[in-house]
């Protein structure tokens, strides 16, 4: 083992540990756990998908492991360190390191096929023009169920290599899948492209119909092959972005061993559908994900597409639990909807931090329209800064948004 690659880890692995016993982040348990059980202390603030290639101050995210192991380990304990210690919000930190379980899926029959643009310097922000894969009966034909299958080998490896370099200072854990997440649309966005998907909506909906079964009953029979192999994990940390812990999961009826999915979340997205009318999007999305988001002990639905005047369809939903709303959903149409039924997850607009200095003022009175409609409307709420696809090389901005937020949601 390369000598290097072990002192830089157990440097880290250290630091973490220091911050994962802090009490500060064990009571932010009691925080997450509480919006998700619809009994909110206070509105939960979370911040993630950095724009991380402008955010290396003084080298601190700058990783030196020379093993693509580790350096995975790296990447983790630094991002960790470095959000608790600029942007920490409402963070949990987990008591230990996690070995995500290898698990791999064989392919389909058809892939993406793209041209991408990145800016300089940011590769992890790109442009996506998608070639059409998808455009006739005979391209539907090819597509085939994934085989899932967990190598059981390699997983061990990379947890006996991790333990032997940090185990002693900072526990390891193996992990597997946290949550049952479905997005259909999304993926035939990527298989076919916007334009083609939203015209065929409309001129060729028998067609649309047969696209999106045949992808979703791709999806569902991955996610119950990766349930029957028992891959499912009882101790997650995030759900897509927002809080994941809730006194409902993982069950009364839990045994202790097999995870299922009545004892973890459910996500369903369709965000090419916030431009499609509220009828449309109930007979080609949520008409799909009504049976199989049943099968979920709890239900967290939508992400970038506007749900204010779509509420009727949403909370048809099955063990609905959270709903999204984003920053061109009207947050006070919303709020009055969910009410105290359901979590509004809101997404503050990430380009507010997109500037050359970040404006106190305007970032005030849009997180004080988000919490004032949640109380008024008594709604358990997160709030939760992603998708930052820039912070125009000012990591200050990001910190400036935690101060200014924190300090709004402490006082509400």
């Amino acid at each position: 083992m390369n000598t290097s690659d072990r002192n830089i880890l157990r440097k880290l692995a250290g630091e973490y540990f220091v911050l994962s016993q802090q009490e500060r982040f064990r009571e932010n348990r009691k925080l997450h756990r509480a919006v998700n059980d619809l009994k909110p202390i206070r509105p939960v603030v979370l911040i993630d998908e950095l724009p991380w290639a402008e955010m290396n101050i003084g080298d601190e995210m700058t990783l030196r492991c020379e093993d693509p192991i580790l350096r995975g380990v790296e990447w983790h304990l630094r991002a960790t360190i470095y959000k608790a210690k600029h942007l920490p919000a409402d963070m949990i930190i987990a008591p230990y390191v996690p070995v995500y379980k290898c698990i791999n899926f064989s392919g389909i029959g058809i892939s993406v096929d793209e041209r991408t643009i990145a800016q300089e310097g940011r590769d992890t922000i790109r442009s996506h023009e998608y070639h059409d894969q998808l455009a006739t009966e005979e391209d539907l034909d090819r597509i085939h169920n994934h085989v899932v299958t967990y190598d059981r080998d390699e997983t061990m490896r990379r947890y006996q290599l991790i333990g032997d370099v940090i185990g002693d200072i900072l526990p390891v854990r193996l992990k597997g899948v946290e949550y049952a997440s479905t997005g259909t649309w999304d993926t035939i966005s990527m298989y076919r492209g916007v334009t083609n998907l939203l015209i065929d909506l409309a001129e060729r909906p028998d067609f649309m119909h047969r696209t999106v079964r045949k992808l979703h009953d791709v999806q569902w029979n991955s996610i119950r092959q990766i349930e029957e192999m028992g891959l499912f994990d009882n101790d997650p940390c995030s759900l897509h972005c927002t809080p994941i812990l809730a006194s409902d999961l993982p069950g009364p009826d839990f045994d202790g061993e097999h995870v299922g999915l009545k004892n973890v979340w459910g996500r369903a997205v369709a965000q090419i559908f916030a431009s499609v009318s509220g009828a449309m999007h109930e007979e080609f999305d949520i008409a799909y994900i009504r049976e199989p988001m049943s099968r979920c002990g709890l239900v967290y639905y939508g992400c970038c597409e506007p749900l204010d005047r779509k509420m009727d369809i949403v909370q048809t939903i099955p063990h609905l639990r959270k709903i999204s709303i984003t920053p061109w959903a009207d947050v006070n149409v919303a709020a009055e909807a969910i009410g105290k039924k359901y979590v509004l997850s809101s997404k503050p607009n990430p380009a507010s931090v997109a500037v050359d200095r970040l404006d106190h003022r305007q970032l005030r009175k849009e997180i004080k329209a988000i919490l004032d409609a949640c109380q008024r409307n008594g709604c358990a709420c997160d709030l939760v800064l992603k998708d930052i696809s820039t912070c125009n090389g000012r990591p200050q901005n990001i910190f400036e948004w935690e101060q200014v937020v924190m300090e709004m949601v402490k006082g509400s």
